[in-house]
């Protein structure tokens, strides 16, 4: 299989350059020829398997013998360590529960599974690769942690002073690990965002590493992100709903999540289709009602994991649509969420269903509410654990949520911080002296 440029179509890399280097050599991103279909009969017979056997069998068919079937197995397994459990809310509502793995974020797959498959090519020539992201939060950890056993793989983690509450922090300043290190930069989340774009694109620091954002723009963060979707149509299945009736619900930050569950449909993921949902920063929505793409500077919110003013897989998914709004609009629904509307669903969960939900799964579950029609089943995505978000939600349910055993011990643990300007001078340099 070969992935072609989102800039240019006959501009093509193979998987293994796909998933080192993470964008095409012209800066696109990138996307498969082709997306195989799953056989009927797979599809069928999903709810009579495991997630493992359906997670295999989605990747093996989705890279066509790319990778050795032992490796590939291997990768998936280690990957899905923790269970996907599909939580009934009453009716026709469900929630699908992303954050049971090392850090509670749905982001835990995606970067688990981009870990296993880096070390795997990165193995044959132990190339100087390292990993700068920046993070609100969820994101760093779950990257920190993927890559924490990977030590050829270098990995800086850049979050703005001030911004991150001492669970998000924790989660990978905490980490006693000697390849990652946790960067204080003196600025805003804007800032470290614009620090990790300089540090991709400057020549200086590609002659001495090979950089890698770990971010849903490498192929190898989206392959993982349609499994979920197939556990949710077994699970339904097992329960004897109508998979072909879901209805499935997600907070959009980039949008890696929905052009996963685009890829997932066209695999054959029996899915009646997706409500996108934005808050304030909400270019992709927009986009959708009118047809125009206009985004605005980022506004921060109380759904912080998708304050996203311009999402880097917009590209991906016109290009999975040929640029038609028609068709896009055929299988995707907006939802707009304020901060009121999230405070008021997570109210409502506690109090009518004794659930607790973080914000991004509050605003999900109120997207259900608002868009599913008679005879659907809707199935909202539930992506971090609400004990990372412990003050909104005890805010808004007047409920005390006891912090996990996992995020108690990262809390405990001594900090390891190198602290920067928000400059890029002070970044680059800090880079290159590091650099092996």
């Amino acid at each position: 299989m070969r992935y072609y440029s989102t800039n240019n179509k006959t501009l093509t890399v193979s998987l293994e350059q796909a998933v080192i280097q993470g964008l095409a050599p012209d800066g696109g991103l990138l996307l498969p020829e082709h997306i195989p279909a799953l056989p009927a009969a797979f599809v069928r017979n999903m709810g009579s398997m495991s997630l493992h056997e359906i997670s295999y069998a989605v990747a093996n068919y989705a890279l066509q013998g790319d990778i050795d079937a032992a490796v590939l197995k291997n990768a998936v397994a280690d990957t899905l360590s923790f269970d996907l459990p599909l939580v009934h809310l009453g009716g026709n509502k469900y929630v699908l529960e992303l954050f049971h793995g090392p850090t509670m974020s749905f982001k835990d797959i995606g970067t688990r599974f981009l870990a296993r498959l880096l070390d795997h090519y990165n193995g044959r020539h132990r190339r100087n690769i390292s990993v700068i992201v920046a993070t609100s939060g969820n994101s760093g950890g779950a990257i920190a942690h993927s890559f924490s056993d990977i030590p050829e793989v270098q990995v800086y983690i850049l979050y703005p002073r001030g911004e991150l509450d001492d669970v998000q922090r924790a989660q990978f300043a905490a980490l006693p690990c000697a390849n990652v290190t946790a960067i204080e930069v003196n600025g805003s989340l804007a800032d470290c965002r614009n620090l990790a774009d300089q540090a991709f694109r400057d020549p200086d620091i590609g002659s001495r590493m090979i950089v890698n954002s770990a971010r849903t723009v490498n192929v190898a963060r989206l392959l993982p992100q349609m499994f979920h979707y197939f556990w949710a149509a077994a699970q339904l299945m097992q329960r004897e709903q109508d998979p072909g009736q879901m209805v499935v619900a997600m907070p959009c930050g980039n949008l890696g999540n929905l052009t996963a569950g685009i890829m997932a449909k066209r695999m054959g993921l029996p899915v009646k289709r997706f409500v996108a949902v934005n808050n304030a920063n909400d270019a992709f929505v927009r986009y959708l009602l009118t047809g125009d793409y206009v985004p605005h500077p980022m506004r921060r919110t109380a759904t912080p994991a998708i304050d996203i003013a311009e999402p880097s897989n917009f590209t991906r998914i016109k290009a999975l649509y040929g640029g038609s709004h028609f068709e896009l609009c055929r299988d995707v629904e907006p939802y707009r969420s304020t901060d009121a509307d999230v405070a008021e669903a997570m109210r409502r969960l506690w109090t009518e269903h004794s659930y607790e939900a973080d914000p991004h799964t509050a605003a999900a579950c109120a997207a259900v509410s608002a868009c599913l029609l008679p005879g659907e089943v809707g199935v909202a995505l539930a992506t971090a654990h609400p004990a990372k978000f412990r003050a909104q939600v005890e805010a808004a349910t007047g409920h005390s949520i006891k912090l996990p055993k996992r995020l108690a011990a990262d809390l405990d643990a001594p900090r390891h911080v190198a602290v920067i300007n928000s400059g890029y001078t002070s970044l680059k340099k800090f880079l290159l002296q590091r650099a092996y």
